[in-house]
């Protein structure tokens, strides 16, 4: 088993830069991948706990996701992981079930267990939940949206949720459809209301009348996309639905089949994330794909960054963009 000073001589760096990375301290990047390199060559190994006593730090991030059943969340959490496992941390993980109360006692737990960091897909849109950590000046990365009042307090990480909805409604107007129905998520997220606003200005720039008849929230269920989408197309009768959200999407496009309509001769259809489901839908979907990969690794390396400036950097809120995924679910339409 290799020693300290082998690692030394076997980076080509100095006994106090090894010690320091060993310890728990900032290195340069180049002198951190060097001493990995080293370490794995030499044969030694590093006592975590050791570490952590002398360091302050677990080497741990605590991740909390509202939801472990949604594809597209645990896509974002595989592809942290990958990159924080890549720069020697390891992930305690919660998943709060949509429940505001369990997303609290997430963060109790994840701060009984000493993690470095927290990095959050939230459910709670009050930021409560994340006052204790704030508290303690833990680093805080949220991803898909921010929390009003936080903006300064923590890191965030989202898509342009208002530009993407009204890129997919733009995509159905320039077909000739005026009456597009919309099926969103819960009412209160915030996510949802930026979509609803991306709607609607589509709409606007196009001088087409909002129709608040044509909006309809859901509990983020399959079954309740498929019964708003039912009761849109029954009673509403639009020429066209955008779908901002993937059980939406799902819930809508079963709604459609089991009414025997086809998709898009009897009406054109936009949904939301890619899937399997969305790669095996003939005709091939138009949908919004949201950057999955983006938003994790961006994420994760904002905390990696957070972790090594002791002099504590501003938080900052990163913006992407979405990509549309162009298919064959949208018809042209006329009005006699």
């Amino acid at each position: 088993m290799g020693t300290i000073k082998d690692v030394a001589k076997h980076s080509g760096l100095g006994l106090a830069t090894v010690s320091k990375y060993i310890n728990g301290g900032n290195v340069r990047d180049e002198n951190r991948i060097a001493i990995e390199a080293a370490i794995k060559d030499v044969g030694f190994e590093v006592n975590p706990i050791a570490r952590s006593l002398r360091s302050g730090r677990t080497q741990t991030i605590g991740v909390i996701l509202p939801r472990i059943d949604e594809i597209f969340r645990t896509t974002i959490l595989s592809h942290v992981e990958k990159v924080l496992r890549e720069n020697g941390y390891s992930l305690v993980f919660v998943d709060c079930h949509a429940d505001k109360e369990l997303e609290h006692q997430a963060v109790q737990f994840l701060l009984s267990k000493q993690v470095d960091g927290i990095i959050s897909i939230p459910f709670d849109n009050d930021g409560a939940y994340l006052l204790p950590a704030i508290s303690k000046n833990i680093p805080i990365v949220l991803i898909e949206y921010t929390i009003d009042g936080l903006e300064n307090k923590v890191n965030a990480v989202l898509m342009d949720n208002i530009n993407a909805a009204e890129i997919a409604t733009q995509l159905l107007i320039d077909a000739g459809h005026k009456d597009i129905g919309i099926i969103l998520g819960t009412d209160y997220i915030a996510i949802e209301q930026q979509r609803l606003l991306g709607y609607k200005q589509a709409l606007k720039k196009n001088k087409i009348k909002f129709q608040e008849r044509l909006v309809c929230f859901t509990d983020y269920s399959v079954k309740d996309g498929y019964e708003k989408a039912k009761y849109l197309i029954t009673i509403e009768k639009p020429s066209a639905l955008f779908s901002a959200n993937y059980y939406m999407t799902m819930g809508a496009i079963m709604a459609i089949y089991n009414m025997n309509l086809s998709i898009p001769k009897d009406i054109s259809f936009v949904g939301f994330d890619r899937t399997p489901f969305t790669d095996i839908f003939s005709p091939k979907l138009t949908f919004v794909e949201q950057p999955l990969e983006e938003l994790a690794i961006n994420a994760a390396e904002i905390m990696l960054n957070a972790l090594k400036n002791e002099n504590k950097p501003k938080p900052i809120t990163k913006i992407l963009s979405a990509h549309i995924q162009l298919g064959h679910t949208i018809a042209k339409h006329t009005y006699n």
